[in-house]
């Protein structure tokens, strides 16, 4: 297993590095660059020039190239051209907040798609599974934006239970577990929005596990050999459908970090999603690059979570 990881750690250096040449490649075919997304109305020729050479974008793109690679081995991912900060430094202050609706999302899908599943699976073709299958379809089919204009429209508009958007209440300045209960407040719209998105896929996955498990010979052993039913389903059968399940966790890595860009602009939620697209229309070039660099690197540290995870859940799998 050992032996196993460090391999895949080397491989991930090529990799790494081709990501890094494309990424910045189709960033440098962008028509404009920062100082022309500005679009200052009194900005001269002259002056236009002057800000490139001191932000180095008059440089070849080879040598940019270079340059910012160099940079990146040194664990130095430059300033953010919009914010005036070190990219890390705004990563820092804005991936947490889309961390929070992230993984709360994360342990709610997982805990109602596999309760879904397993009665889905149970009860299949019964009343309960065509209402859960419609259930899962609706959240499947409809875009994110319709889903949470609605959620605001119900519970923030005409119900009035929760506020439309923001992290926190203006001028309340809380901190301790007020803050906590406050951000918790703003954050249950968006958190059930994204729950709803991804409990849709989580559960016909999970169904469709079951559905296979419950029919294999050591599921009707089980039953005749007089266990009971709840045992037979949450003991042996939903343990083994959750084997390739688990190679799911490791791809959720990235989806951490990676923020909800629309949901976030919905929901007027100060996530790293909303920055992102803020960098790419302005063209914030070492945000960018920066940030699609940890997201690339989180991806294959993913990937092969994922391996791993799958070799320890399944003694029969060797990992060579």
């Amino acid at each position: 297993m050992r032996q196993y990881i460090i391999r895949r750690l080397l491989q991930m250096i090529p990799t790494l590095i081709g990501i890094s040449i494309v990424v910045f490649a189709i960033t440098a075919l962008v028509p404009g660059d920062y100082i022309t997304a500005r679009n200052n109305p009194n900005m001269t020729v002259e002056k236009a020039e002057e800000l490139r050479r001191l932000y180095g974008l008059d440089k070849p793109d080879i040598q940019r190239y270079f340059i910012w690679a160099g940079n990146m081995l040194q664990g130095k991912f430059g300033d953010s051209l919009q914010h005036k900060k070190p990219v890390l430094e705004v990563i820092n202050t804005y991936v947490w907040n889309s961390f929070i609706i992230a993984f709360c999302s994360l342990v709610l899908s997982w805990f109602f798609a596999i309760i879904a599943g397993v009665f889905s699976a149970k009860f299949q073709y019964s009343l309960l599974d065509k209402l859960i299958t419609l259930f899962v379809f609706v959240c499947m089919s409809l875009p994110s934006f319709f889903i949470g204009l609605l959620v605001i429209k119900i519970f923030a508009l005409t119900l009035n239970w929760f506020p439309v958007g923001g992290m926190t209440t203006g001028g309340l300045n809380a901190t301790g577990w007020a803050y906590v209960k406050d951000v918790a407040y703003h954050g249950f719209l968006p958190i059930l929005v994204l729950t709803m998105l991804s409990t849709g896929s989580l559960t016909r996955y999970f169904r469709t596990s079951m559905l296979e498990v419950i029919r294999q010979d050591y599921i009707r052993t089980a039953r005749a050999k007089g266990l009971k039913e709840r045992t037979v389903i949450f003991k042996h059968a939903l343990r083994n459908a959750m084997i390739p399940a688990i190679t799911l966790l490791g791809f959720e890595l990235p989806a951490l970090f990676g923020g909800a860009i629309i949901l976030e602009h919905i929901f007027i939620w100060p996530g790293i999603g909303q920055v992102y697209l803020g960098s790419i229309s302005m063209r914030d070039y070492p945000f960018m690059l920066g940030f699609t660099i940890i997201l690339a690197a989180l991806t294959l540290l993913g990937n092969m979570l994922s391996d791993v995870l799958y070799g320890v859940a399944d003694p029969r799998i060797r990992l060579k």
